[in-house]
């Protein structure tokens, strides 16, 4: 059997002490970091130093970003994806692609066995296993952390005693940062009640007076910002960095995992919430109202397969078609106000807008239909209920 193995490589604690671990049972280890937007070229290049140090025979950092707003993130803002009303899908979006990358690098490798950090407690395992699972059930998965179910204390004495005595002390809260988002995990999220201080996220509230800015869409993807054409993953690093100074898209998320247990989650997502209030706004205008029913329905079950790991099932491809398909006309501007802590979508100018004045003006006046129209209207639409109601007499009162 090939010794050679390739770890998906985080650089924190338990990544690290896999790499030793592994080499000790007789591995090859390579490594390899796939950033969907959370590492900076100096924390690759970190990375890359710290695998190495480890004992890593190779260290790989591959650029997902664009790969995964193309593949997944374009998708959730089709879909204005918010899981529980309330989540972006920020980090839980990220590891099917992450996985899919890491198997490029096996191949590439031609490794025979696979790796994760992953713990036997959360969703992540399930989200790589079943990428590894289904496009190479060749390749063997080993997960040493969610094996050997060692405590935190236990990896770093490992480590120390191997001779790699970094600053392991771990910090008050685990940040995982995206290009869709930040999620933020500490003891208050472990409680109900628990609120997260102000400290714990990434940004800071730096800016007091209100800004405006106006997000332009073509076919439902953001395309510029302030009237500047942009890439639509500039777009959303823009967008972080102004939300990220006044502090907004902060929120608490609470869902079912995978595996049946309740979770809970602190997370800053500015962009991410920015872009998905103003493309709802723009859809509203430009949708029919079975156009928008129907999507909903279909963009809920492909927010949970995405969270769930099963973007590999192939109706997650049929409801993309369906998604990309009703963009045809949901473009134009979206103008909001951002303030501390908060922001406000202001309104939209399209050239597709549906509500238009030649035909009524809401609450004022219908000129596409007469009174007589409207009676005659009522009248179509009161018959079934005046047959029911003729057979059962009494029921229009039993709700009294």
């Amino acid at each position: 059997m090939s010794t050679k193995i390739v770890l998906a490589f985080s650089g924190g604690l338990d990544t690290s002490f896999c790499i030793p671990y592994l080499i000790e049972q007789g591995f090859e280890v390579h490594t390899v970091t796939v950033n969907t937007g959370g590492f900076s070229a100096a924390e690759e290049e970190a990375l890359t130093t710290r695998a190495l140090a480890l004992g890593a025979a190779s260290h790989k950092n591959i650029d997902a970003v664009g790969y995964y707003y193309s593949s997944g993130v374009k998708y959730l803002i089709f879909g204005n994806i918010l899981k529980n009303a309330t989540y972006p899908l920020s980090v839980s979006s990220e590891r099917v692609f992450q996985a899919i990358k890491v198997l490029e690098h096996v191949r590439e490798l031609g490794a025979g066995l696979v790796a994760h950090g992953c713990t036997g407690a959360g969703n992540d395992q399930v989200r790589f296993d079943l990428v590894f699972e289904v496009l190479a059930p060749e390749i063997e998965i080993v997960a040493p952390i969610r094996t050997l179910g060692l405590s935190r204390q236990q990896e770093i004495d490992y480590l120390v005693q191997k001779g790699f005595d970094f600053d392991w002390r771990k910090s008050a809260y685990s940040i995982n940062k995206g290009l869709w988002g930040t999620s933020v995990g500490g003891v208050e999220t472990l409680a109900s009640d628990g609120v997260v201080p102000d400290e714990a996220y990434p940004s800071a509230a730096v800016e007091t007076e209100p800004v405006r800015v106006v997000v332009g869409f073509e076919r439902g993807e953001p395309i510029s910002l302030n009237g500047e054409n942009l890439d639509p993953v500039k777009v959303i690093a823009r967008l972080n960095e102004i939300g990220g100074r006044y502090a907004v898209g902060r929120d608490v998320h609470v869902g079912d995992t995978i595996i049946g247990i309740k979770g809970r989650v602190a997370f800053e997502a500015a962009a991410p919430l920015i872009i998905i209030k103003a493309h709802h706004l723009l859809e509203k205008h430009t949708l029919t109202k079975w156009q928008l029913y129907w999507k909903d329905q279909l963009a809920g079950w492909y927010g949970q397969m995405m969270h769930e790991g099963q973007y590999l099932d192939p109706l997650a491809r049929n409801i993309e078609g369906f998604l990309a398909d009703i963009q045809q006309f949901v473009t134009g501007t979206v103008e909001l106000e951002l303030r501390p802590y908060h922001f406000s979508v202001l309104g939209c100018r399209s050239a597709y807008d549906l509500m238009k004045s030649k035909f009524a003006d809401y609450g004022e006046a219908n000129r596409s239909l007469s009174a007589q129209d409207m009676v005659g209207f009522t009248r179509v639409l009161a018959n079934p209920l005046k047959i029911y109601y003729s057979v059962h007499n009494n029921s229009a009162n039993d709700h009294d």
